[in-house]
């Protein structure tokens, strides 16, 4: 397994194989901004697994989090959509800390305010990562928790929470599979385990993809899923109804997602989230 190391510039951090020159990962936290992560590199070092700000929703960041309707503000489309302008509030990422890497593991962390549009600070989020290169495949790790700075109601909404967009082309195509066998637009708002994507990667002779796993103590597990036209996914909350924070209440979910090489093996995921369940 490859040891890794880590470099730092103003608001990223750039994981990388001992050896290499290029990033298989990094983690973006710029000032006033949302956080994300982008690229992700697939485990053999062929190909970019995240996409950044596509044309059909620009507002999206490879691998990030964002909710809806939270006290009626939005913290999904950045103030990007002239229907939501005015009603979105702002990310404000803190420095990245905890930055450590021992072998073949890296961890960080990134804190950041979330404001109302006229500037009152409504939540602090954490999201704790570790990264594990197994060097056929990575297990990136989060906790993330969301704190409120006063009472906060989180509306039912069709998307919300940790979303990953892969580079999808529908002319060349992909498959979204879940944990229950069901696959592209017949695992939307499904509560399940799991759901896997894959797809072909310019730059390789084969697919790769990225499974996203939900752990049995998140709040309505197995949740519901957005599974979006585009093969973009997301474990979503909102999806079995409002749910609500008292002030200073915090709320915690934990997430795996497992990244690899070729088509979803649905056995191979599935025994990967049962590793992931028990731990």
């Amino acid at each position: 397994m490859s040891n890794l190391h880590i470099e730092q510039k103003e608001g990223i951090v750039s994981i990388k194989r001992e050896g290499e020159t290029n990033a298989i990962l990094e983690q973006h936290a710029k000032a006033n901004t949302r956080a994300y992560i982008h690229p992700i590199v697939a485990p053999d070092g062929n190909g970019i697994l995240t996409e950044d700000t596509p044309s059909h929703h620009p507002w999206q960041h490879g691998l990030y989090v964002g909710l809806n309707d939270v006290n009626g503000i939005g913290y999904w489309m950045e103030g990007l959509h002239k229907d939501h302008k005015d009603t979105d509030g702002t990310f404000h990422p803190h420095p990245i800390t905890n930055i450590t890497t021992n072998k073949n593991q890296a961890t960080w962390t990134v804190v950041s305010d979330w404001h109302a549009p006229q500037g009152d600070l409504l939540i602090s989020e954490t999201q704790a990562w570790t990264l594990t290169d197994l060097d056929t495949a990575y297990h990136l790790d989060i906790t993330w928790s969301l704190s409120a700075h006063t009472h906060i109601t989180f509306g039912e909404y069709a998307y919300g929470g940790l979303f990953l967009r892969m580079p999808y082309q529908k002319e060349i195509g992909g498959e979204a599979i879940n944990s229950e066998g069901q696959i592209n637009k017949d695992a939307e708002t499904q509560h399940a385990r799991w759901v896997s994507v894959s797809m072909p990667i310019e730059g390789r002779d084969n697919w790769a993809g990225i499974a996203m796993f939900d752990h049995p103590t998140n709040p309505e597990h197995p949740n519901p899923w957005r599974v979006d036209n585009q093969l973009g996914i997301v474990p979503s909350r909102c999806l079995a109804g409002p749910w609500t924070l008292a002030q200073n209440e915090t709320t915690t979910n934990r997430y795996r997602l497992h990244i690899f090489c070729d088509r979803t093996n649905t056995e191979h995921i599935e025994n990967q989230w049962q590793h992931f369940a028990q731990g």
